[in-house]
Parts: structure tokens; sequence; C-alpha cells
């Protein structure tokens, strides 16, 4: 199955969402983006996503290898700048809106969502060096991440630290030279090694000694694969070795490594900020992931919808195709619907990064209550459209041979990894709506109440959101309850987004061409039977925790 990039359907969102001509004024350029970065993601990555699932990045000796036509792909990107895009030109990069690198990293990730994964985290460095990191750290290492000569890696989790972040036990202990000797080991390090570029560019979260426990005491640091030599080229290798990789339902294109810092007691790291100051640098970092992240949910669901609507035209049953059937319909308009329903909410908040960069603070609250939302809603929509395409496959979206099957298998990670949908949820309802008193959020349902206000179900939506809202945000309501109700209202708010970006772009589709039209007919679709879906788990959002404890643990596994 081809990739067609949905380039006509990413400038319109860009147009009536992001609304790219306030950040930037060459519409040209912006053209030239959409098509160069499809063009290239069609013919380069695209190829590849058969073979990197199927014969997969291997771990030969405690190197990683991959597949053939990887590494030259890979460097294709470096040679076209793609990673450059919103990176800031006193490093190399072009220094163009965010929204526009979301459209670039859409198209690679849709076109091979494991390879991708080398290009989604190395943005997140980027933004953590530039925000915390030293003027000699910038200097020797951004320049190489922005090209992508270099990738960067995030470091958190441990065999007893997941998402409780504060148990880690790696250490790190002050050098006389002014570094740090690192010692510990990370799993789940997405591209933590690999042979595509000539070094790693670590960022990894230890315990400085005598710091408190929890994250209070986590400091983030600055572990290249090879120390630098004084010309700035990779040199002596830096004691960071992999020692496993995982054996995966999906990314097999992705190795997911088992790194083993300091074996030999020498494992250099620098900090970056100030000490114990390292989860307020590494969420600059995964900020930028979690937005990406639900982007590959759009992804897969934009490639699952195309070969579901490629497949349907040509398989017949009971004497026509069964896309003229009405459940088949019913799915593939779902499909669509949900798709261009969390593009546009994910491009509508890199829009708003992007004001946010500006100095715009309103811009910067929403970007931060909408963050958790694109994550797990974004997320959810894939899992959902990727199991619709098998769906519409029938028995031969069960086998391997159509591919989609490697769809369903690849996005069932994205709930999970960047923090667990579960904890998108809890962060929503506990840090997110108290911002600015809950005026972030009120402001954000006043603006589609007045721009949205004739459609009757998404206003409906709306008003029972206000609702949980203000019972959430209650003194009576406790922790628990309110955590109880979490993702029914991620859910609940993600949609009442993507309704009104979605009824902007029906209005503005009022044309008779037949993309107008298609625009026109999924934005209904999305309007009068997703939202009203939405709206039926209120009484869930405000159920409260106590049905949910009322076995104790051994009963509820009797």
């Amino acid at each position: 199955m081809t990739y067609t990039p949905p380039a006509a359907e990413q400038r319109f969102v860009l147009d009536h969402v992001v609304r790219i001509g306030e950040l930037v004024d060459d519409s040209e350029l912006v053209d030239a983006i959409i098509e160069g970065a499809g063009a290239f993601a069609a013919g380069e990555y695209a190829p590849l996503n058969r073979l990197g699932d199927q014969v997969g990045a291997r771990w030969v000796d405690g190197q990683v290898v991959m597949p053939e036509g990887f590494r030259a792909a890979y460097q294709a990107f470096v040679g076209g700048g793609w990673g450059s895009i919103n990176a800031p030109e006193a490093f190399g990069g072009q220094g163009l809106p965010y929204a526009l690198a979301t459209v670039v990293m859409e198209d690679l990730g849709t076109a091979n969502m494991g390879f991708s994964l080398i290009n989604m985290l190395t943005p997140g460095a980027i933004e953590a060096l530039v925000h915390h990191g030293s003027p000699d750290q910038q200097a020797a290492y951004l320049p190489k991440l922005v090209t992508g000569e270099w990738n960067g890696t995030m470091n958190l989790t441990e065999p007893q630290a997941g998402s409780d972040v504060g148990a880690l036990r790696t250490t790190a202990t002050p050098a006389a030279d002014g570094s740090w000797r690192i010692k510990g080991t990370k799993i789940f390090i997405t591209f933590g090694e690999h042979d595509l570029t000539d070094n790693i560019v670590h960022l990894v979260l230890a315990r400085t000694p005598d710091a408190p426990a929890g994250t209070k005491g986590i400091s983030l640091f600055l572990v290249p694969k090879y120390r630098l030599n004084p010309d700035g080229t990779p040199g002596e290798f830096n004691d960071v070795r992999c020692v496993s990789i995982e054996h995966k339902l999906g990314i097999n294109a992705s190795p997911t490594c088992t790194l083993s810092f300091g074996d030999h007691d020498d494992c250099r790291g620098w900090l970056i900020g100030g000490e114990m100051g390292g989860m307020r640098a590494m969420f600059t970092m995964m900020n930028n992931a979690r937005l990406n992240v639900g982007l590959q949910g759009v992804q897969i669901a934009e490639r699952a919808t195309q070969q579901a609507l490629a497949f349907a035209q040509e398989r017949v049953q009971l004497g026509k195709p069964i896309v003229e059937h009405p459940d088949v319909r019913r799915m593939l308009l779902r499909m669509r619907a949900l798709t261009q329903g969390a593009r546009a909410l994910i491009y509508y908040a890199a829009g708003q990064a992007d004001r946010a960069h500006g100095g715009d603070d309103a811009a910067r609250a929403r970007l931060d209550l909408l963050t958790p939302l694109a994550k797990a809603w974004g997320t959810d929509v894939g899992c959902e459209v990727a199991s619709l395409g098998v769906q519409v496959h029938g028995g031969m979206g069960f086998v391997e041979e159509t591919g989609a099957a490697q769809h369903y298998r690849d996005i069932r990670i994205a709930p999970i990894y960047e923090g667990t949908n579960g904890i998108q949820a809890a962060d929503l309802v506990n840090r997110k709506l108290p911002i600015q008193g809950g005026e972030t959020v009120a402001a954000l349902i006043a603006d589609i109440r007045t721009e949205a206000g004739d459609e009757p179900a998404l206003m409906d939506l709306v008003g029972r959101i206000e609702g949980v809202v203000r019972w959430m945000l209650g003194n009576e309501v406790s922790p628990e309850d309110r955590l109880a109700g979490s993702y029914p209202l991620t859910t609940m708010l993600s949609v009442a987004v993507a309704g009104w970006l979605l009824a902007r772009q029906a209005k503005a589709a009022s044309g008779g061409t037949p993309f107008e039209q298609m625009k026109r007919t999924v934005a209904r679709f999305f309007l009068d039977r997703i939202v009203p879906e939405a709206a039926g788990l209120e009484a869930s959002a405000k159920a409260g925790a106590e049905a949910l404890y009322a076995l104790n643990a051994e009963t509820l596994a009797a």
C-alpha cells in the first residue's frame, strides 16, 4: 500500500485552524514545504515501512543494526534539511513555525511510524538545550542536532521507575574535571543505539549525592555516546552500552533499548541547567514529545484510512464493492471524521505553541491545557481508527498480508509512552483545569460558544463540560472522585475542541469541489454522531470513585 500525502487537507487545516498566514507571510514557502515533505516521505520512508516491521532493528554483539536502506533514507532526511524547519537560526535552523514542522513530522510518521521515532525525539532534545543548556553545550551539540547528523534521546524510565519518575536510582557523582560520573540503567530508550548517526546525545535523569528523595532530587545530564574531541568531532567512547533491545508488538523499526551507563565507571555527563532542576528541564522535552505522540495517532489513522478506502472500493461482496454497504460507509466516515478531528486539534495546539514562543501568554496557557488532550485523545483516535481499518478489511485485515494489522500493532504503544493517557487525564484535572483559577478552560469554552453557537449538539456538549468542570473544581470533591472522572472529561473536552474546529472548516469549505463537499460531510458526521457520544460521558465523569473501590483488590481478582 503506497502512501499519498494529504497535502490539500494539511494546507486547509493550516489556513483555517492554525491561520498560518499570521505566522509566516510567504505562502509559496508554505506550499513548498507541504509538497516537498510529502514527496520525501512517500519516496524515502514509505517504501521501508514493511521492511522495518518484518526485519526490524537487530541487536548484534551490543550494536543495533538497522535494516538495509534505512541509513540512506535517514541521510537523505539530513541532506534535505527536514529536521531544521523550526529550529533556531542561530544554530543552523530555519526558524519557521512549529506548525510547519508538524506537517513534516506527520508525513514522516504516516509513511513509516517506527522509523520516524528517530526524528520525533530530537526536537525535544533541542528544546531542552535551547532553554536550559549552557552556551558551551549549545555551541557543541545544537548544530549537529538541528541538522539531524546526531540524534537525541530521552532517558527517564528504569525497571522500578516508570510513571513514578521520582523512584529512579541512576546516580551522578561530581568529578574534578567539572563533569559528572553517571552510573545506572535506563530501559525503553527509543533509538538509544543504532547505526544511522555518528553520535547519539542522551539526556539522562539522575540523582546527585545527598539529593532529596522524589522528583525534587533529580537533575538532568547531557551524556553523549562519544565524548567530543577539541574540534567538536566524536572522540572517545563514553561508557554507554546497549545491553538489549525489546521484542515488541509493533514499531519494530524503532530499537527500544536497555542502556547501561558507567559499567567501567567512566561514563561522563554534563549538568543541564541547575542541580535538582531536572524535571523542569525534562518537561520542556516531554511536552514537545507529547504533542508529537498525539500526532502519531493522526499518522496511523491517516494511513489506515487511506488503505481501508482503497480496499473497500476494490473488494466485492454481495454483488457490489463493500464501500456501498451502509455499515462499511459508517466505518469509513467515522475513520475520516476522527482522523480529521484529531488533526485539527493537534495542528491547533501547534499554532498555539508558535504564538506562545512569540510571547503570547494566553496562547501559552491554552497550549498547556491542550497538550494532554492532544496526546491522550489523539492516540485513542489512532487506536480506534486502526482497529476500524482491520474491520473494513474483514478476514484479510487480521492477517499480515495486507498491512492493516501493522497499523494496529504500531499505534498501540502511543497511549502508553510519554506519559500514559491516564496520566494525561490526571494532569488535565489536577494541573491544567486550575490554570488561572479556571479562566483558561473558561476562555476556551467561550471561544467555542462564540464561533459555533449554531451547532446544537456541540453546545449541549459544552454545557455538560462546564458542569463537570465546576463540579471538579468544587471544594467538596475528593481527589479520588476527580481522578475517577478525569478520562471521560478528557474525551469530552477533546471532542468539543475538535468539533469546534471542524465546524469552522465546514463553513470555510463553501464551494462545490469534491474536497469541499468531503470536508462538509465529514464535519457533519462528527458533529451529529461523535459529539453526542461524548456528551454521554457526563455521567461517568461525575460518578465519583466509590464504585471503583467497592471491592478490595483480592475480591476484584476473585
